[in-house]
């Protein structure tokens, strides 16, 4: 997509989101691989299965918009709203998602690998499949945890932590937890 038509219709979508007339951004299944949107708005935007490989997403507002299948590996998505935004089954690996607000958005089936996650308020009540909680625990279990508190040590050696850790898809490749 040309620079001109992706201005109009950022354009027309700034006029629909202050109920001025316009339109409501559809960009589905459109190639914006390395587009610098940083700091558009694009609350509630229409983006599932669109290319946003390598674009600058930084301190854009993506609440709401629907990014299901969206290809977004190399993202930049600092500081990024995506607060109840639609990531299922969207490619987020090697994204830098540091700073950005994904309270309430749903990433179920979304890959996540080599990306930088959010660890802090912002990444709350995301929605997860059990892919990413096991992927995290599993992380946590490969920590060389120094620490005198009796309460996480006995949480480590849980056979049912062990064994959900295990459950890694790549557990075999990296090593199964508990076999070191």
């Amino acid at each position: 997509m040309n620079k001109d038509r992706l201005n109009r219709i950022l354009e027309e979508h700034k006029l629909w989101l202050n109920g001025e007339g316009g339109a409501k951004a559809n960009l589905d299944h459109t190639n914006l691989s390395g587009a610098n949107l940083s700091g558009a708005d694009l609350r509630g935007a229409n983006l599932d299965y669109t290319n946003l490989r390598n674009a600058d997403l930084r301190d854009a507002d993506l609440r709401y918009a629907n990014l299901s299948g969206a290809d977004l590996r190399n993202a930049d998505l600092r500081n990024a709203d995506l607060r109840n935004a639609d990531l299922r089954g969207a490619n987020l690996n090697y994204a830098n998602l540091s700073g950005a607000d994904l309270r309430n958005a749903d990433l179920r089936g979304a890959e996540l690998y080599f990306s930088v996650f959010p660890l802090w308020c912002g990444s709350f009540d995301i929605k997860v499949d059990k892919r990413l909680p096991i992927q995290l625990l599993y992380h946590i279990a490969k920590m060389n945890i120094k620490t005198d508190d009796a309460d996480l040590k006995r949480l480590l050696k849980l056979k049912t932590f062990i064994k959900v850790c295990n459950k890694f898809h790549r557990a075999n490749e990296c090593g199964k937890v508990g076999e070191e």
